[in-house]
């Protein structure tokens, strides 16, 4: 990607996000619309272009992440839907007060401007952003991942033909064709005068890296090491369900489970039949000492980096503690700000819990899997942020603004 190119794709996203400040939200949403009705028009062309990118994937973990069949691009369609029935989150009035100058003061929401995506895999995440990105008034530089290639430049190829059969800047949303690795480097480091925000979707090592060069503000995690805390008033069903699914529902998603938290009086009631029924599954265990008593000492044992370690895979380190407080401090210690949860039947216990730990999203008496911005009813979401500072947890359309403060007088000035 030569400086020119570069400089093209920057000088079009500004230009673009200029154009876009005077579409509104019926414009904006017939986009959406349009957009919609091509992704089934061009269903089997979408899955063609896909097929390309399962037979040239040699990662076969990545697979199921790829797969655009009918039943996904619906859930696509579904999703797209959903945005479209949202207020639109621009021009918001936040907040409004009077001075006793009679100065009239206005928080009010604007868009971020321009967003650059940086993912792997995913080629939903191409509709998903441009859709999301589009709704709140910002403008998107996507570039996805090599082994979903095919995918996400005839979605992005349609959604740039649905900006433009609706006579709306097509560059609003511009999909980086070429597979250098280096394209990368060149947003991060020599794009800051272009992009707004970065926001990277993908493994740890993707993730560290744009932490690391970026020149310009990231939103995202680096790593989802999420907690389950079971709690001596837990109902044991429901934490047997709600374990299960925590862990073993998708595995390789950042809001899977990766270490059980076990209240050590309730060990041989709760522990054991939900080790057991995490076996039973595929999942492989490593507890910690007086756990693997009553497993007559056969299981693996954990140790002092398993407590730090995102498996991503069917593999959860189990830890008892002697309260809600040892959970909390565990979580502190070795946790990483993404989701965490607590089964319990006590609403003391469990406000202890939530208000304890430092968690973007905190659950109680559900599953971690919720950590998503569907789930959230947000019509998908672009990443999720562990940052202390906004946004944080699942970024979707009212996460996509900032603000401005619109100050009014008459005629009012400043006494000396």
């Amino acid at each position: 990607m030569c400086i020119r190119d570069r400089n093209n794709i920057g000088i079009k996203s500004k230009n673009a996000f200029k154009n876009l400040g005077y579409v509104g939200l019926k414009k904006r949403n017939n986009v959406l619309e349009t957009y919609i009705k091509s992704l089934k028009t061009n269903k089997n062309k979408i899955i063609k272009e896909n097929l390309k990118d399962i037979k040239l994937c040699k990662r076969k973990e990545l697979i199921d992440r790829l797969i655009l069949d009918s039943k996904k691009i619906e859930s696509i369609r579904s999703s797209i839907y959903e945005i479209i029935r949202f207020k639109d989150p621009l021009g918001k009035v936040i907040e409004k007060w009077k001075r006793p100058n009679n100065l009239i003061i206005k928080k009010v929401s604007v868009p971020i401007g321009v967003i650059g995506i940086i993912y792997e895999s995913r080629p939903n995440v191409t509709s998903d952003v441009s859709s999301l990105c589009l709704k709140s008034g910002n403008v998107a530089i996507l570039r996805g991942g090599s082994e979903s290639f095919n995918s996400n430049k005839i979605l992005a190829n349609l959604f740039r033909n649905s900006l433009s059969n609706n006579y709306v800047d097509k560059n609003c949303i511009q999909f980086i064709d070429k597979k250098n690795r280096k394209i990368v480097d060149f947003l991060l480091s020599q794009m800051s005068d272009y992009i707004d925000v970065i926001v990277p979707r993908g493994g740890k090592s993707l993730v560290k890296k744009v932490q690391k060069i970026s020149n310009v503000n990231v939103i995202g995690h680096l790593e989802g090491n999420c907690h389950v805390y079971v709690d001596k008033d837990a109902d044991l069903n429901m934490a047997k369900k709600v374990v299960l699914n925590s862990k073993m529902r998708r595995t390789s998603i950042c809001g899977a489970a990766e270490t059980l938290l076990i209240h050590d009086k309730c060990l041989r009631s709760h522990s054991l039949p939900i080790i057991r029924e995490l076996i039973l599954k595929g999942c492989e265990v490593l507890v910690d000492k007086k756990i693997n008593k009553y497993f007559n000492n056969k299981l693996k044992l954990a140790n002092e980096s398993d407590w730090r370690t995102e498996y991503l895979s069917p593999k959860i380190s189990i830890k008892s503690v002697n309260g809600v407080n040892e959970a909390i401090k565990h979580i502190l210690k070795y946790g990483t700000m993404h989701t965490d949860a607590i089964i319990t039947r006590n609403t003391k216990t469990a406000n202890i819990f939530l208000n304890g730990i430092n968690s973007s999203i905190a659950v109680h008496n559900a599953s971690t899997q919720f950590a998503d911005g569907g789930e959230f009813g947000f019509g998908g979401e672009i990443g999720i942020s562990t940052n202390k500072l906004p946004p944080r947890g699942p970024v979707g359309i009212n996460q996509l603004t900032s603000y401005k403060y619109m100050v009014l007088g008459k005629g009012t000035i400043r006494p000396i």
